[in-house]
């Protein structure tokens, strides 16, 4: 269950951060309260992931999986440009998700 609860965290991490670009600095009040609303599920979801994922593991992954996720929405939905070097580096990240998830007894449920 824990990972589904990081699962959800990440996504709506992810539509509070499009939502932020949207508010254009909390100017546009509709996706402003998306995005409190979404950080508010995202960091409730992370809590209970944390009860059974250790904390730093935990955060790894939706800090990581989020970064990945929020860089492919700005490239699609945005228009937002990314460069060899931050396409090597979103994969980094990815492999070092994977390494965790295949590797790590941290991640034990």
């Amino acid at each position: 269950m824990a990972y589904v609860y990081l699962l959800i965290a990440v996504i709506s991490e992810v539509i509070a951060t499009s939502a932020l670009n949207a508010s254009k600095g909390f100017t546009v009040w509709q996706p402003s309260v998306v995005t409190c609303i979404g950080y508010l599920i995202a960091i409730y979801f992370l809590a209970l992931t944390m009860k059974s994922i250790p904390m730093g593991i935990s955060y790894a992954l939706w800090s990581g999986a989020g970064i990945v996720f929020i860089s492919t929405v700005g490239w699609i939905v945005f228009k937002q440009h990314l460069d060899a070097a931050a396409m090597i580096g979103l994969a980094f990240i990815l492999v070092g998700i994977f390494i965790i998830n295949i590797f790590s007894n941290s991640t034990t449920v």
